[in-house]
């Protein structure tokens, strides 16, 4: 199981520049099938540097949601720190 992609990301504008809120289809390769499933996701940065993730799923996956949730979450920090994601 792996994450192939983020599709779609958009970035929800906010006041708070600590705190990035982002909608977006992850693209999922699961053993059976590969799927897109919609979720949502916010990045919050603590004063110290360290990042908190929360994911909501907007839809039901037919998979363990725990191997899919922490596969998402650490793509989400490598696209991070790599950039790739809209500031």
């Amino acid at each position: 199981m792996r994450v192939i992609e983020l599709k779609n990301l958009q970035r929800e504008e906010g006041q708070i520049f600590y705190l990035r809120k982002y909608n977006c289809n992850a693209v999922l390769e699961l053993p059976i099938e590969t799927a897109e499933v919609p979720i949502y996701f916010s990045i919050e940065t603590d004063p110290f540097g360290r990042k908190n993730i929360e994911l909501s799923f907007l839809k039901q996956i037919n998979y363990p949601l725990l191997p899919i949730k922490k596969a998402i979450l650490d793509f989400i920090l490598s696209e991070d720190y790599e950039g790739k994601l809209p500031c």
